[in-house]
């Protein structure tokens, strides 16, 4: 892509979420391929073969009246993509054992190494509940554990895990650019134990797993939570992100009806992620 012409779009979104996942989504449809998202709202890049003047008219949030957002755009003309994803996606380090990095960065010095090209999945590490998660897997023992990523985006939680010595890795997404997305990189990080797959819930028919990674949001998460019980092993762990700190009560609640005890939680931003652990 180093020679492509693209369009990139600076949305600013109010509130900021849900709004700007909502509205990835909907841009995502529309044939934008990379997202980079701002503390305001996002960056969406589109190729200028694929822009069409009314390409927005499709965009059903914009004209909502939950949200306010606004937005221009400018012409990237024969840039280097990849010079424009190191202006836009710097690397981070998360507790100075994790480095998420895109292929154009200079390789960290840390027990996790991790490089991930995000194009328009979600996953780098810089949105909070990313981050919680990443935080959660590294404090735990991942040794020769069966795990599953649902809603996998970029495939670096499973990633992770498997460096972390997971050794059986079902990492699913419904959205099928997450999904070649996660191939890329589970064959960039040279994993060997991760297999992807495309869907939802029903592909959990008669699975077993000694730990669950879902960062999803709430309403998937709720509607899914029993058969994440279901296919967790007595004693294993359910990690749960994508949803604000106003939400856990109705979360908890749910998980403790399925014999899910929470054990741990993080906050960042009023984001949150919890830990569960299946008892008896």
């Amino acid at each position: 892509m180093a020679d492509s012409i693209y369009i990139g779009y600076t949305f600013k979104v109010e509130p900021v979420q849900p709004g700007t996942e909502i509205l990835i989504a909907e841009l995502g449809f529309s044939g934008f391929e990379s997202f980079v998202e701002t503390p305001d709202g996002v960056i969406a890049y589109i190729q200028e073969s694929d822009h069409f003047d009314t390409i927005l008219e499709a965009i059903q949030i914009l004209n909502s009246q939950e949200f306010i957002i606004t937005y221009d755009f400018e012409t990237i003309a024969q840039t280097n993509w990849n010079a424009e994803w190191e202006k836009n996606f710097n690397p981070i380090v998360v507790d100075d054992h994790c480095a998420i990095r895109a292929p154009f960065h200079a390789p960290f010095n840390v027990k996790y190494d991790i490089v991930i090209e995000p194009k328009m999945s979600f996953g780098t590490g810089h949105h909070e509940t990313t981050h919680m998660m990443i935080e959660h897997i590294l404090a735990t023992d991942f040794t020769n554990k069966s795990v599953l990523d649902m809603g996998c985006g970029t495939g670096v939680l499973a990633i992770l895990a498997e460096k972390k010595g997971a050794t059986s890795l079902d990492a699913i997404d419904i959205d099928n650019w997450c999904y070649l997305n996660s191939l890329e990189n589970v064959s960039r990080n040279e994993c060997r134990h991760i297999n992807v797959l495309e869907g939802d819930a029903a592909l959990l028919v008669d699975k077993q797993y000694d730990i669950i990674i879902a960062n999803i949001n709430r309403n998937i998460l709720l509607h899914d939570l029993s058969t994440y019980s279901t296919c967790l092993n007595e004693g294993g762990f359910l990690f749960l992100s994508g949803f604000y700190d106003s939400d856990c009560e109705l979360i908890e609640s749910t998980c403790e009806a399925l014999n899910l005890k929470l054990e741990t939680k993080l906050k960042r931003n009023n984001w949150v992620a919890l830990k569960f652990v299946k008892s008896l």
